[in-house]
């Protein structure tokens, strides 16, 4: 339980503290707003002001049963690294894992299962992300990026989804929104090559010819270094 509290207190820290104040004769209100300092406490009294107002009214608007998409159902899960709510947009990662994979008859790869590295996931109601990370840890601002080792994905990590019918609508919650995405990449059938060159070291056919149904981690000295960090790809 100290290690969760402790998470959200690098999450979230107080910024600022509302007073409302009601006219004793009239149908009034004034409201008041604080900073906080270092020690949460409230400082700098003043008038609340326009903008303060609209960036309260927007948080607030978010959270509304009209507009319930990205919502939390409990705590904020610990793989998430970055989310905007105004803009539908998430940024989460995954340790190495296993998975099952399909691919198309042309490729002349069974379908199974097969261990996938650490992948970073960004995406938002139109568009998904991927790229591949060195380790399972938690990444940082500075962490190296690498192609993710898939048919499918762009130069710059955008997911093409092909025919698959992707159905992310303005209820989901977080949780929903990237299990959703990531169903719809696993589920999805790989195809082809986008763009000519292989996103992995060497022949990527040959490469998930010896992963599928061996139990062998990926090899990450397959992986093909990505010209961005993970900062750069942020804001979504």
């Amino acid at each position: 339980m100290k290690n969760i509290t402790r998470s959200l207190q690098d999450i979230y820290q107080p910024a600022k503290a509302l007073l409302l104040y009601e006219h004793q004769l009239e149908d009034s209100w004034y409201m008041e707003a604080y900073d906080m300092d270092e020690q949460g406490s409230p400082i700098n009294a003043r008038p609340l002001t326009i903008e303060e107002a609209t960036n309260i009214a927007t948080l607030l608007q978010a959270g509304t049963e009209s507009n319930r998409f990205l919502r939390l159902i409990g705590l904020l899960p610990a793989n998430v690294l970055y989310m905007d709510v105004s803009r539908g947009c998430v940024l989460w990662h995954t340790p190495p894992r296993k998975v099952p994979l399909f691919f198309a008859k042309k490729l002349s790869i069974p379908c199974g299962e097969a261990w996938v590295p650490a992948l970073l996931w960004k995406a938002d109601k139109e568009d998904l992300y991927v790229y591949a990370l060195p380790n399972g840890k938690r990444p940082s601002g500075k962490t190296p990026l690498y192609h993710a080792p898939f048919f499918n994905v762009y130069e710059d990590g955008r997911v093409c989804m092909g025919t698959v019918d992707t159905e992310i609508t303005a209820s989901f919650s977080l949780e929903a929104f990237m299990k959703a995405w990531e169903g719809y990449f696993f589920n999805s059938y790989f195809s082809h090559v986008i763009g000519g060159a292989a996103p992995v070291q060497g022949n990527i056919i040959q490469l998930w010819q010896e992963q599928i149904g061996t139990g062998r981690r990926f090899p990450q000295d397959r992986l093909k270094k990505h010209s961005l960090t993970l900062k750069k790809v942020l804001p979504c």
